[in-house]
């Protein structure tokens, strides 16, 4: 293959990026300059093709050039290329920059919904209730198997007196009394006043 001839000076050599992280790993101040400059507009625009947003995207490359200073040690080249290795980098900050945007919004969201007081405290109206509930079927409990059945018949499945009483197999005045004593049973047991 014939060497490239060039007119004027040639263009400068494109450093070895393996090289440079190995010299950055040991805290050369002059190969991180070497290696910033020859990845920084990759990792800008990677990182601005995430997050559109001009001064976001300069800060975030920022902060992963500064992560590559810091992990340089760490970097493996049976892994992958030192150019794949930092955009992969700068492609992960990006999307976590715009994650922690939409998490943060998220939380203002919610903040806001908070602010935004019912009429009443819902949580206390529902604790409430259902105390309510579990007074009433205890004192359900205390009821006669035909009492029980007969309130229920009648006040939870809205039957009448004539059809809890057919429902039941039972004469009508029994249905009656039956109901009326467990009425004022559970009256008693509820604390109803009369």
């Amino acid at each position: 293959m014939q060497e490239p001839i060039f007119l004027g000076t040639p263009p400068p050599r494109r450093p070895d990026l393996e090289t440079l992280v190995h010299e950055v790993a040991r805290g050369d101040t002059d190969a991180f300059a070497r290696l910033y400059d020859a990845v920084a507009p990759a990792v800008l625009g990677v990182v601005r093709a995430v997050l559109r947003d001009p001064a976001q995207s300069e800060e975030v490359a920022q902060d992963v050039l500064v992560e590559v200073w810091r992990t340089a040690p760490r970097y493996r080249p049976d892994r992958g290329s030192v150019t794949n290795w930092v955009l992969a980098l700068a492609h992960r900050r990006a999307i976590d920059r715009v994650r922690s945007a939409e998490a943060s919004a998220a939380r203002d969201h919610r903040a806001a919904a908070l602010d935004q007081t019912p009429e009443y405290d819902e949580v206390s109206e529902e604790v409430e209730h259902r105390l309510e509930h579990e007074q009433v079927r205890r004192c359900l409990r205390t009821l006669t198997e035909l009492q029980r059945q007969s309130v229920a018949l009648a006040y939870y499945r809205g039957l009448t007196y004539r059809e809890v009483a057919e429902q039941l197999s039972v004469p009508l005045g029994t249905v009656k009394t039956r109901l009326r004593d467990g009425l004022i049973r559970l009256r008693d047991c509820l604390g109803v006043s009369a």
